[in-house]
């Protein structure tokens, strides 16, 4: 409720107050600290549990109380200006000293955030989350999102995601890519198929191929398409029998006997040493394909996230 002050000016109490001004001018810092740490006003809104557009709205109040700008608005989150990064390392220390001393640990906070790990679903459910079992054990809290690589890197720069696992590397400085794993592809049947191309499969003679389904992952057949460019110099022309739009599926139906494919070696290894699928060729140079472990520059406020990046490229040094 509104009342007139005794100088006959209008506004409450609490607006008036010294003591809300720097409340409120608190409250400013925090959301500018955690959209500096963060890279997005979306990262941020999620770490501070508020709305994006409330992010927005104090970030333009602090804006306009310094006459700085303090953020370049980007097409996918924000750049800190050089009046951020001074205003960072003014405040940064006080602020964390403050939340400390308010009972707000900041590091067990983090510590409890969870991580937000994407990548594709195969090497996820295969490799990654396995990798992943002992830390869950000691605490760590794991959000994972599976999907295709462009999707997920734009979703990364948003500030969705802490860390991807990419089937490329990224473009350009927004994102930082180390190399995860070598995945090698291997081209496959089960044996009734393996034993009608006995001896008529060579690495100068694929054509003995177009009699045999094809089962892959995409119309486009993107595997099987670099499997024929690199092993056989040529340009493949089967036509996809069967499509699966996920790896392990077309796994289980050429094990079934639907045809041939081309898979990541590390994906069938159990059905290779069982004799439940064969090597159709093992040519001294087979495709390979690097995956890279994508994040946004700079150290990630959750130790958690530390954590799970350094796990995950000691464990894909034996992928």
């Amino acid at each position: 409720m509104t009342h007139r002050q005794t100088d006959g000016s209008g506004g409450s109490a609490e607006e008036r107050s010294p003591v809300a001004h720097a409340v409120a001018d608190l409250n400013l810092l925090r959301t500018f600290l955690a959209v500096y740490r963060s890279g997005s006003f979306t990262a941020a809104a999620g770490l501070l549990g508020v709305s994006q557009p409330t992010v927005t709205t104090q970030i333009r109040a602090l804006e306009r109380q310094s006459g700085r700008e303090l953020f370049a608005r980007l097409p996918r989150g924000v750049a800190p200006t050089a009046i951020a990064h001074d205003l960072a390392a003014r405040v940064a220390a006080p602020l964390d000293a403050l939340a400390a001393a308010a009972g707000q640990d900041t590091a067990a906070d983090e510590r409890a955030a969870p991580v937000h790990l994407a990548g594709p679903a195969e090497l996820m459910c295969v490799r990654v989350l396995p990798a992943l079992a002992p830390l869950t054990a000691e605490g760590l809290r794991l959000r994972v999102t599976l999907g295709l690589t462009d999707p997920l890197l734009e979703e990364l720069r948003a500030g969705r995601h802490d860390l991807a696992i990419a089937t490329y590397r990224p473009r350009g400085r927004a994102l930082t890519a180390v190399p995860l794993m070598d995945e090698e592809f291997v081209l496959v049947a089960a044996p009734v198929w393996a034993d009608r191309l006995a001896g008529r499969l060579t690495a100068d003679a694929p054509d003995a191929l177009h009699a045999v389904p094809l089962v892959t992952y995409a119309e486009d057949v993107p595997i099987a398409r670099r499997y024929w460019r690199h092993v056989f110099g040529t340009r493949l022309s089967c036509p996809a029998a069967v499509t699966v739009p996920d790896l392990r599926g077309v796994l289980a139906a050429v094990v079934a006997g639907a045809g041939f494919t081309v898979l990541p070696r590390y994906l069938c290894l159990a059905e290779l040493a069982s004799g439940a699928l064969v090597p159709l060729l093992e040519p001294e140079d087979p495709p390979i394909n690097t995956g890279y472990l994508v994040q946004r520059p700079g150290r990630p406020d959750n130790p958690d996230v530390v954590r799970v990046r350094d796990l995950l490229l000691e464990a894909g040094r034996t992928w």
